[in-house]
């Protein structure tokens, strides 16, 4: 069989596999590019596949380029009429980094060379130049990212740390068809702007990722132990050139995203101890969010979320989950709900104390005012003394690993919860007291209301009962209201 037979051959092959390269870009990978992807890049790979957002934070030289080459090539090769846009910060990252590795993957198949023609500018099907590209463009300008519309069409942003806002504002106003796609790369530099809070405020509607150069076959472990000596395994430069963490924080975050991370990511643990903890924050008919945790010692063992509910809805969920929890766990000795009472939330605290009385359960019902309070002599109030409590925690979760411990605090992996709970900032007050930003201010700064954050503050964080006489907790148990 002659060369020209063989290409044949394998085009018509290609087309037929099309519906499955479609749902596998790492199949196309291995078929048609002969790329091998490490672990962490197929995970990526499905993920663009599957879901329309992602965003992935690096060290340096793990191979990210090598994968956003691969994924346009897939993405320009395997639908119909697709639009890629490829852009980064300055011309040279994007011309002479990204577009390089484009040509040289698209070079080594033999198929993608008959089917598609590579120019400095735009890569494209072949007697379809203008409806089914993809270009390069330099992120410089928001009109660079516009008129761009089409069922199929994928933005891949190169060290997307460096990118304007307004230019990220400007792509993501063009992602209206089910099938328009954004995919970021970056290391980790800033503490602000669009990438930045795709693995922050907003990781909830992100497929998000951090690959560390210290799991990466392709990094040069000479460089790493450079990096080690030059600067430091706690510094800045480290966290980001190796391991692809942002730095420290930005400035007032009361919990840091890294220690929120680690604790859904790294920690699990089992359920121990015969106390069962309910904690619950109320929206009702608002756009926020009902949410309700319930833990055992350190571990979260079931939760309930929900939208515009009356509060009778709200307390028959809290019944509910609590009940199904103690016939899986019948060691428990003891049931605490705690309830923000503040506001609408009275209506359920007094409904779960009918209840209550009515069946003569001897459960304890905690109303708590956020605002509250608090005798802790570092804190303003009691909401910002239970988030104290988690932070220490987590915190304490980061130092146990360090020193060759078991962290014991376990988060769930909800990006959501973990996004709540790493962004909202702190202030001192004129009294020298750590008070919490207040979610009116959250919502001035484009926030949501961190909903599911206090209702596990709720459950799990704790705040002095008994520092001075006049303290006074009435929890309603069995129908008998209990002073302490």
């Amino acid at each position: 069989m002659s060369k020209a037979e063989s290409l044949t051959k394998r085009m018509a092959a290609f087309k037929k596999r099309i519906p499955v390269y479609r749902k596998s870009p790492n199949t196309f990978f291995r078929e048609i590019l002969n790329f091998n992807p490490d672990e962490w890049q197929e995970v990526v790979a499905n993920d663009i596949a599957n879901d329309r957002l992602v965003s992935v934070r690096s060290g340096q030289g793990v191979g990210k380029t090598a994968l956003e080459a691969a994924i346009a090539l897939w993405f320009l090769s395997c639908f119909l009429f697709p639009r890629v846009v490829c852009t980064a910060p300055t011309r040279q990252q994007l011309n002479d980094v990204l577009w390089a590795e484009i040509s040289k993957w698209q070079s080594k198949s033999p198929i993608l060379k008959r089917i598609l023609k590579w120019t400095k500018t735009k890569v494209y099907m072949r007697n379809y130049e203008e409806r089914w590209f993809a270009t390069a463009r330099t992120a410089t300008k928001p009109e660079n990212m516009q008129g761009f519309h089409e069922e199929n069409m994928l933005f891949i942003v190169d060290e997307a740390s460096g990118v304007d806002d307004r230019i990220m504002a400007a792509i993501f106003g063009t992602l209206s068809g089910d099938n328009n796609k954004l995919a970021m790369f970056g290391n980790p530099t800033k503490t602000s702007g669009f990438f930045f809070d795709s693995h922050n405020r907003d990781r909830d509607i992100y497929k998000t990722h951090q690959v560390s150069c210290l799991n990466s076959p392709r990094t040069s472990k000479e460089n790493i132990e450079m990096l080690k000596r030059k600067y430091g395994e706690g510094s800045d430069v480290y966290r980001v050139r190796v391991e692809g963490q942002f730095p420290r924080g930005e400035a007032g975050t009361f919990i840091t995203l890294e220690v929120a991370e680690f604790a859904a990511r790294e920690v699990q643990v089992n359920p121990s101890g015969t106390v069962l903890t309910i904690g619950c924050d109320v929206a009702r008919f608002g756009d926020d969010e009902t949410s309700i945790y319930a833990g055992i010692g350190k571990k979260v063992v079931g939760q309930q979320h929900h939208h515009k509910e009356d509060t009778m809805v709200t307390a028959g969920w809290v019944i509910r989950l609590t009940k199904d929890i103690l016939l899986e766990h019948t060691n428990i000795e003891r049931v605490i709900i705690r309830v923000d009472d503040t506001g609408v939330g009275g209506g359920v605290t007094d409904r779960l104390n009918e209840i209550v009385a009515e069946e003569g359960l001897f459960w304890e019902i905690v109303p708590i005012n956020n605002n509250g309070k608090t005798y802790d002599e570092y804190y303003g109030n009691l909401s910002s003394e239970m988030w104290g409590a988690i932070r220490t925690e987590l915190e304490g979760n980061m130092t146990a690993f360090i020193n060759g411990q078991q962290p014991e605090f376990e988060l769930p992996d909800d990006d959501k919860l973990i996004s709540q709970l790493s962004t909202r900032k702190w202030r001192m007050t004129s009294k020298g007291k750590i008070m919490l930003e207040s979610k009116d201010d959250m919502k001035k700064r484009g926030l949501k209301s961190p909903d599911r954050a206090d209702a596990f503050v709720l459950a799990f964080g704790e705040y002095m009962l008994e520092p001075q006489n006049d303290r006074v907790m009435t929890p309603f148990i069995g129908g008998v209201t209990i002073r302490r």
